[in-house]
């Protein structure tokens, strides 16, 4: 894929918020031919058409508010999610707010611009974008980093399904990437999240996110999903991504449709949260609290 010449490469010429202000003009038009996420839809969402994400032109928000149940370098920190997702997972802790685009409401990014500098002024350490998934809503997301204080600590927290073509729009936007592996198998992504080639798309992102910010890599232990999942990830990321800083988070819980799989149906059980936290050990990972 070619270089988006001067929008994406002139990174070092312009200011952050000046350089996404141009970049959210591009990336706006470029919902026109849908290929945001990895599964390069195509559609013309200018138009009216809806892709797998069903989002349309123009993105919404279904919470704005600080929290501090996030990694510790990154608490409090003023954490929008914006709506819609190009996953599915089943499981999903935030359920109908995150599968649809139209849950919430507009998005504002003046005004929640204003919310984040008050934020700052309060101490907050970080603001944050989630979803759902951002990457679906790109071009918003350039306009709120537009908008935002220059030298604000940016964090961009994304289950790392974007595109190679989204990654252009991302690079040097965002201070953090909290990015999810979810899935060490490319059946068990389809099983819980009707996703087809997860594994390939999420380690090419990660790989990129390593070398272009800071990166922290996040596992949320599944009951049942030991073997399958966590185990062929932390050999992947001690094997690819030696010293990145990975979050295995073991506080699962059966929301929204976990209900559909039997093993989902309860939180992990306290020996393979132990066994989780010896294998990264074992590995030499660089976990994070």
């Amino acid at each position: 894929m070619k270089c988006l010449e001067p929008v994406v490469c002139g990174a070092a010429r312009q200011s952050r918020p000046a350089l996404a202000g141009l970049r959210a003009r591009a990336a706006y038009a470029s919902l026109a031919d849908c290929h945001l996420c990895a599964h390069h839809c195509g559609v013309n969402r200018l138009a009216g058409q809806r892709g797998r994400c069903l989002a349309g032109p123009r993105a919404r928000f279904f919470s704005a508010q600080m929290e501090v149940g996030d990694e510790l370098e990154l608490v409090p920190t003023l954490a929008v999610a914006l709506s819609g997702c190009d996953l599915r997972c089943d499981f999903c802790i935030t359920g109908q707010a995150s599968w649809s685009p139209q849950a919430g409401d507009t998005l504002d990014v003046v005004a929640l611009a204003v919310r984040a500098r008050r934020a700052l002024e309060l101490g907050a350490r970080t603001i944050q974008l989630l979803g759902g998934e951002p990457t679906i809503h790109l071009p918003a997301a350039l306009e709120f980093v537009a908008a935002c204080p220059a030298d604000a600590r940016l964090v961009w927290k994304t289950n790392a399904h974007g595109s190679a073509w989204a990654r252009q729009w991302l690079d040097g936007m965002f201070d953090v990437w909290v990015a999810d592996f979810k899935f060490g198998n490319d059946a068990c992504a389809q099983r819980l999240a009707g996703v087809t080639g997860y594994r390939a798309v999420v380690e090419d992102n990660l790989r990129w996110a390593r070398r272009h910010t800071d990166l922290i890599v996040r596992h949320l232990l599944m009951p049942g999903h030991f073997s399958c999942c966590w185990t062929p990830i932390a050999h992947w990321l001690a094997a690819e991504l030696p010293a990145v800083k990975v979050s295995l988070r073991a506080g699962f819980w059966p929301a929204w449709r976990a209900a559909r799989h039997a093993e989902l149906r309860r939180p992990p059980a306290a020996d393979e949260t132990t066994r989780a936290f010896e294998l990264a050990a074992a590995l030499g990972l660089n976990l994070i609290a």
